[in-house]
């Protein structure tokens, strides 16, 4: 098969525990680059932290941010970005954690939600089922879905995800989901993975992303990203 383009998720991935790049990682999709191969970052990241890293590593495919809630492409819609969820619903959301979470909204929540477009993310300082058990009686709650990034739990719209995102941004620039290489970590990569041909988890995923891959790395973050890179985008 050959892969037109590689999806990758950031944390955990291209980073390692720490959050630290790997250049292994860096290296291996700049080569990708050099022979026609685009990357698209994918991940729960703000889309400008997105931006700045798909600039800085070097790639060219676009990128998928806060968990499919937007898309951007450098030459795409008018080279603005691409709000694919109703804001209200998550602004409604928002609303209702802070008055029933009270003091733990403050204590725990990210501090980058300020720049969030469309979901609400808290650090992993509280539990998922405190936040499930608040969201109990809010009038939206089965429209939204939490994810846990290995970082952050994230308050998202279900009905959009990493994975109908990422198909949305490839169709739109004809690229065929069937030829696309994604590589990710964690709970919330799960939806890219299967849209995409080849799924690949790096060593340290967690083992529901293992389940559903075509192959798992011998090795973690970034040095998996590299590993996968070679054996399937290079033929090695």
């Amino acid at each position: 098969m050959k892969i037109e383009a590689i999806a990758v998720d950031i944390d955990g991935t291209i980073t390692d525990d720490k959050r630290k790049i790997c250049i292994s990682a860096i290296e291996a999709l700049r080569d990708a680059e050099e022979k026609g191969i685009p990357t698209i970052i994918v991940t729960g990241n703000v889309v400008n932290y997105a931006y700045a890293a798909e600039v800085l590593i070097g790639c060219s495919g676009g990128l998928v941010a806060e968990n499919g809630g937007m898309i951007f492409k450098e030459g795409y819609n008018n080279n603005a970005v691409e709000i694919l969820v109703k804001r209200e619903y998550i602004e409604n959301a928002d609303i209702h954690l802070k008055e029933k979470l009270g003091d733990d909204y403050s204590r725990h929540a990210s501090h980058d939600n300020e720049y969030r477009a469309t979901e609400i993310v808290f650090y992993k300082t509280i539990e998922r089922k405190v936040i499930e058990d608040a969201l109990n009686d809010y009038e939206h709650a089965d429209e939204l879905e939490i994810y846990d990034s290995g970082f952050a739990l994230h308050v998202t719209d279900k009905r959009v995800n990493k994975g109908s995102s990422l198909r949305r941004l490839c169709e739109k620039n004809g690229i065929n989901m069937e030829n696309v290489m994604a590589i990710g970590d964690s709970e919330n990569d799960q939806d890219f993975l299967k849209e995409a041909g080849v799924k690949i988890a790096v060593a340290n995923a967690d083992d529901t992303l293992k389940e559903i891959s075509t192959y798992t790395c011998e090795n973690n973050f970034g040095d998996g990203v590299a590993e996968a890179i070679n054996k399937f985008a290079f033929g090695g």
